[in-house]
């Protein structure tokens, strides 16, 4: 039984291209002609129209899931809330620090209210 030849699915300007080319055809014909078609086990193919709208959003230039350039690593957003820990301490973790721009070795006076905590800088004299 002969095999069909697929073809590699189109990306970039070769995807804006083929796509502005066919005109008022189906999401799912231009999915189809380039190239986003896969064959299932069953031997039946499947047009993934996901793939197809993804990559027509990176060959736009969009960043709809806040990625960016892939520098960084994307971890939990701040929550600005933490719990004392079972051995009692507080753990103020990288987000904030980052976000502060600190260094290790940076001190902090700390000032109880009654409902908060403030942690203040402490200036050395030769910084000021």
């Amino acid at each position: 039984m002969a095999r069909k030849k697929t073809m590699k699915a189109l990306t970039s300007d070769a995807l804006l291209d083929r796509v502005k080319a066919l005109g008022k055809v189906s999401k799912e014909a231009k999915a189809r002609d380039c190239g986003y078609v896969t064959t299932t086990k069953t031997g039946q193919s499947r047009v993934n129209i996901m793939k197809f709208q993804n990559a027509l959003l990176d060959a736009m230039g969009m960043e709809l899931d806040g990625r960016g350039s892939g520098e960084g690593r994307m971890g939990r957003k701040p929550s600005y809330r933490i719990r004392v820990q079972s051995n009692g301490n507080l753990l103020v973790g990288t987000a904030y620090t980052s976000q502060m721009e600190l260094q290790p070795g940076d001190e902090f006076e700390i000032i109880i209210g009654r409902k908060h905590i403030k942690l203040v800088p402490i200036v050395a004299e030769a910084d000021v």
